[in-house]
């Protein structure tokens, strides 16, 4: 199987941020790919709740859902919106940040609505209260993706293993782990939790990113780490995208999914444990 991994610099302008993003998945799909995904908050970045509930539209109406389920139909392939922001009919007016896996006909095959919100204190100048904007989900989510089966994540997700474990357990041998992960949090924590995950797992790990500092029109922007990566069953590094925006590919051996879980079956040693 050979995936692309989508690495983007959006704004806060869906709308803006569209043409770009369809312009990397023709450019992966022409390159062979089967399998696409961008990261985390496709549509766009934005620190503004009232900038976010003007221009973030319901599932049925999002511009862009419709736009990339059109280009993986035209394509042909299984694209992994990484996430979108969306509006909800929750009565205390939060959005919803959900993911997407798209059959090679345009059809939504799954959703995922991220678990774990990002309310940290990173330094003095970043803050951040991901769920006094976004309502957390609650269901993990197991997906067919032709030759193997998909487990999806999102970005903070990424520091609860037992997410993963479960996942692992339940059947997936390839992860997403869509983000726009932190820059200063990236640059010390990205790379071994990612390797990590794939090591506790035996599972391919494909990690879409933001990067860059992304403009805002109301607010200070923000800046992300880059680095899309793709890990193998073993810890491996197979492709890194660096911190510029684009396209990265890479070349899954499936059959290394089951190499690594025979040689360290730790999947099957769980035992139960007394305290604390």
């Amino acid at each position: 199987m050979r995936a692309a991994l989508v690495q983007l610099t959006v704004t806060d302008d869906p709308a803006a941020n569209l043409p770009q993003t369809v312009a990397y998945l023709r450019q992966a799909a022409q390159a062979g790919a089967g399998f696409i995904l961008t990261p985390e908050l496709t549509n766009g970045l934005s620190s503004s709740r009232d900038h976010q509930r003007a221009v973030f539209r319901h599932e049925a109406e999002d511009p862009t859902l419709a736009a990339l389920r059109a280009e993986a139909q035209a394509a042909g392939v299984w694209l992994l919106i990484g996430s979108l922001g969306l509006l909800t009919g929750d009565a205390d007016g939060r959005f919803a940040n959900r993911s997407f896996l798209i059959d090679p006909t345009g059809d939504i095959a799954a959703r995922y609505d991220k678990i774990h919100m990002f309310d940290v204190n990173v330094s003095e100048t970043e803050v951040y209260r991901e769920s006094a904007g976004y309502r957390p989900g609650s269901q993990a989510v197991l997906a067919d993706l032709g030759p193997a089966r998909l487990g999806m994540s999102v970005c903070y997700d990424l520091r609860f293993p037992q997410l993963y474990r479960r996942l692992a357990q339940a059947g997936a041998g390839i992860i997403a782990v869509p983000a726009a992960f932190n820059h200063i949090t990236g640059a010390a924590h990205w790379e071994p939790l990612l390797r990590a995950r794939a090591i506790e797992t035996g599972a391919f790990v494909l990690a879409p990113a933001q990067t860059g500092f992304h403009p805002e029109q109301a607010g200070k922007g923000r800046h992300t780490h880059g680095h899309s990566l793709a890990i193998s069953p073993w810890g491996e590094v197979l492709a890194d995208g660096g911190t510029e925006p684009g396209v990265t590919l890479v070349d899954l051996d499936l059959s290394q999914i089951e190499a690594a879980r025979f040689r360290i079956p730790a999947l099957t040693h769980d035992r139960d444990f007394a305290g604390p």
